[in-house]
């Protein structure tokens, strides 16, 4: 993907976000730096009190509370970063025709929530399905978020959802990068969005598999790399971003956040739910491959380790395979401050990051108190950011079940 015309190379040109302990991007940046977590402890019914990540944004700043009912917690997160990315890119439409803008959000599912509540309203009513909502199937199609953020800002482009488990924030990012490449939009709005904290099914399938996470203190609950961590904080939260052709942004004077150097999507073909480090790093290594990069060109990674132990082994160990002799490559961990926002993790955990191109501070993993001697990596920085003298290029990793993985790899603009 070097040595390519500007209007192949895509550019981000602006970010919206909602995670659970910020709704900008300034906001984000200062509280990852500061170590701070803001997850809470929930009560969900039929599971109790569980540690969650619950985002606090205002959801009717784009849209009116009615619009908001009518439609999904997924969707009132899509419009709400949707219109942040857009004002953050300096975009109103004059520039770009409507028709020609795409919407492309990633899911780690869709539908359970809503699907859950009607259930449950019903059971009031001795099963009656009298009482089951008419807005149920509109609700539940997958790509409902892209669609309500179209109908919101008026886009008549093409809008879907790109289901890829956890990795889905990663892959809907480099679907609008390649629309925009193939020419089938001039502009994209792209990212992942998750409403998982509002399904008991989740919660209650990571605590069969013995993968949720527990801690008496909700804020250390999410800790990979830690010897003592014991699984997932599962989170909602959504990240928008626009994509643009790097022309038509220099042209327009955008403010240039990043460029996209190199993507790769691969599969594990083994198992539903482990994952697999060597296939991780065949992942990262096509990725560099398509960036026309060496790993010593890597100044960041953001692992996706989870908190689940055969998780993050499996992801110290894919690092090494690539990364073992790198002694300029730091790596973090966002999760650990946020928890696992499913759909939305990918890229709100890039999003995090992105500011250390103009700062050069790589933000810290948090909640290591013990480092489990299998998750030693060189120059993984550990409850304090660590200031670069810069950061040229960040890496993103982020896995998925049923063995998906993405990477993605962003590069300062410098020419």
């Amino acid at each position: 993907m070097n040595n390519i015309a500007d209007n192949q190379r895509i550019v981000i040109t602006g970010v919206g976000l909602a995670a659970p302990n910020a709704c900008h991007i300034d906001e984000f940046r200062r509280k990852l730096l500061q170590g701070q977590s803001e997850i809470q402890e929930i009560d969900l019914r039929y599971i109790g009190r569980v540690p969650a990540g619950i985002c606090s944004f205002p959801e009717t700043e784009y849209r009116k509370k009615k619009e908001n009912k009518r439609g999904t917690r997924a969707g009132c997160l899509a419009v709400f970063t949707a219109h942040e990315a857009l004002k953050s890119a300096g975009i109103d439409f004059s520039e770009y025709d409507k028709a020609k803008t795409g919407v492309y959000i990633g899911l780690t599912e869709h539908g359970t929530v809503e699907t859950e509540n009607e259930v449950y309203n019903i059971s009031r009513f001795d099963y009656n399905v009298a009482y089951w909502t008419h807005h149920h199937n509109p609700r539940t199609v997958l790509n409902n978020p892209a669609g309500e953020v179209t109908m919101s800002l008026g886009i008549t482009g093409p809008h879907y959802s790109v289901g890829a488990a956890c990795a889905a924030g990663n892959a809907a990012l480099i679907q609008g990068a390649q629309m925009l490449r193939l020419g089938e939009v001039d502009m994209a709005l792209c990212g992942g969005i998750s409403e998982s904290t509002g399904s008991f099914g989740i919660f209650a399938s990571f605590k069969a598999q013995g993968a949720l996470a527990e801690h008496s203190d909700p804020t250390k609950a999410s800790r990979p790399f830690d010897r003592e961590r014991n699984g997932i904080v599962i989170s909602e939260g959504g990240c928008m971003y626009t994509l643009e052709r790097l022309d038509r942004a220099l042209a327009r004077k955008a403010p240039i956040l990043a460029e996209i150097a190199g993507y790769a999507i691969n599969s594990d073909a083994r198992d539903f739910v482990l994952p697999y480090g060597p296939r991780q790093a065949e992942c990262m290594r096509l990725a560099l491959e398509r960036a026309g990069m060496t790993p010593a060109d890597i100044d960041i990674i953001n692992t996706h380790a989870t908190g689940t132990r055969q998780g993050d082994v499996e992801e110290c160990l894919a690092i090494r395979q690539v990364f073992g002799h790198c002694d300029s490559t730091y790596i973090n961990n966002t999760k650990s401050h946020i928890g696992h926002a499913m759909g939305a993790a990918g890229v709100l955990e890039l999003a995090g990051n992105l500011p250390a191109f103009s700062d050069g501070l790589v933000h810290p993993t948090i909640n290591i108190d013990n480092l489990d001697p299998e998750c030693e990596l060189p120059n993984m920085v550990i409850n304090k950011p660590v200031q670069l003298e810069q950061v040229n290029v960040i890496l993103n990793n982020s896995f998925g079940m049923v063995g998906i993985n993405s990477v993605i790899i962003l590069k300062k603009l410098t020419e």
